[in-house]
């Protein structure tokens, strides 16, 4: 569908013309009405990227390589199947602009550290965040809309992360229980979205003056609260996707002039131009000349400002004693060592495999996540890493699914692959494949080189453990 019927409200047409000029105003107008690139980010987590360019041109689907993005790519997509196939619910790659990678790149979280991602749904740099961290480390993200917390989770499973803990909270205070802790945050804040109008068309009719200044309050309260999160010394990017003076310098500028900040230089992987230090009769910071914004038009993408941030010196916070959310504990390894034992036998996983990460457990379920974990206060989490498995009535474990994914390279044993594109369908339906079974227990599944997830193996066949957030997508199969 093409976009030429996104209309540029008044509003929006006298606000660029002042910004931008005459010129770029009309740039900025015939640039939304073309279709949008399409760009992916491939998941280093989980795919190799020569192996997905060839499950891929089985659906016509082509990639280019991006000049400068690790892992980013150009996508030709004639049929328009990418959301729908198997390889994106399996988390192989993630679908994304290529601005929006951009943020992560330039905080450039490394293996090890504690890091925030304040405004964290649906997910995209959060998962971005954590293959840097290669998995390692303590990712904290944050949302405060609790019906996208589960978008986000859901997110986070699919792309294999166990490096996080899951937070529902408004981030203009969570620096109450968080205070001088962080060596990094990503603010990529809540806007007005003039830089993703190609996308989402209705930014037109709700945008005005008044709502840009609204937002920038919000704005503002998430810097303050990020200031006192991050340690002294550490490094805070702050984003949005729109291109307004107000959302961008104007917080920035705020922010210099009363806590103890100051910018660093960046250099971005594709076009962009300074920060401006004037607009009307405002005149800002020197150094936001160091921020940087990416014109949509000028890269074929979504517009970004982007600047980054390290803190100087200590801020005074108070303490906080309010009520923790809740009480998850951590298990004892040597507590878990039948069950490892007992999955070693069946799968043929190296049973110190397991020793490498922390493990919780919630009634008879058990989650895993990164070593890193180990010392954390756990009470203000929704969710920690992702599941590992279940201890059933016969007090045996069940691996999950999600476990699978993360132990993939390690399984030699008791795998099935299947032959058929009924046996497919049935499995990603959660149903049960009528054959007799080479094996009895449980297993795991795998097709086209892919591993799907678990599977009962009995007399009745094989009875899919696909999870169920998973059955709800629409899975074109090419077999």
């Amino acid at each position: 569908m093409k976009n030429n019927q996104i209309e540029v409200s008044q509003k929006i047409h006298d606000y660029l013309l002042n910004l931008f000029g005459s010129e770029d105003a009309a740039k900025y107008v015939d640039f939304i009405s073309r279709d949008p690139l399409t760009y992916i980010r491939v998941n280093p987590l989980k795919s190799d990227i020569n192996s997905l360019r060839e499950k891929l041109k089985k659906f016509d689907i082509t990639l280019t390589d991006i000049i400068n993005i690790p892992n980013g790519f150009i996508i030709n997509d004639p049929k328009r199947l990418l959301g729908k196939t198997i390889e994106h619910i399996l988390g192989e790659f993630y679908i994304q602009s290529l601005s929006s990678m951009i943020p992560a790149i330039v905080l450039s979280p490394q293996p090890g550290e504690t890091v925030l991602d304040l405004c964290s749904a649906p997910g995209s740099k959060s998962t971005q965040l954590a293959e840097l961290m290669l998995n390692s480390g303590k990712l904290v993200v944050n949302e405060v809309q609790l019906d996208r917390v589960k978008t986000l989770v859901f997110n986070l499973d699919r792309m294999n992360v166990l490096n996080t803990g899951v937070i529902h909270s408004k981030g203009e205070l969570l620096s109450k229980s968080f205070s001088n802790y962080f060596d990094k945050i990503l603010v990529d804040a809540p806007c007005s979205g003039l830089g993703i109008m190609q996308k989402k068309g209705e930014v037109s009719s709700w945008w005005s003056q008044q709502k840009v200044e609204s937002l920038s309050e919000v704005q503002y309260k998430l810097l303050v609260s990020a200031i006192k999160m991050l340690k002294v010394g550490g490094e805070l990017v702050y984003s949005t996707c729109t291109m307004t003076v107000e959302e961008n310098e104007m917080v920035i500028d705020k922010l210099l002039k009363k806590y103890p900040v100051k910018l660093l230089p960046i250099e971005l992987p594709v076009k962009s131009i300074n920060g401006k230090q004037s607009f009307g009769d405002n005149i800002f910071d020197e150094s936001l000349s160091l921020a940087k914004r990416i014109i949509p038009w000028e890269i074929n993408s979504e517009g970004f400002f982007i600047v980054k941030l390290a803190k100087t010196d200590e801020i005074e916070t108070k303490p906080y004693f309010g009520k923790p959310i809740r009480e998850i504990p951590f298990i004892k390894k040597k507590l878990l060592q039948p069950y490892f034992i007992e999955l070693e036998t069946t799968f043929g996983i190296d049973k110190n495999e397991f020793e490498k990460y922390t493990y919780l457990r919630k009634g008879n379920d058990i989650f895993f996540l990164s070593k890193d974990w180990e010392d954390e206060e756990l009470d203000y989490y929704e969710r920690l890493g992702t599941r590992f498995g279940t201890i059933d009535k016969h007090n045996s474990i069940v691996l999950h699914t999600q476990a699978a994914h993360i132990f993939q390279k390690h399984i030699s044993k008791n795998t099935y692959t299947i032959t058929s594109k009924d046996e497919l369908k049935k499995y990603l339906e959660g149903g049960t494949i009528k054959i007799d079974p080479p094996f009895k227990g449980q297993g795991v599944i795998f097709y086209d080189s892919s591993l799907l997830g678990t599977a009962s193996f009995s007399n009745d066949g094989i009875k899919s453990r696909f999870p169920r957030s998973k059955r709800t997508q629409e899975i074109f199969v090419n077999f």
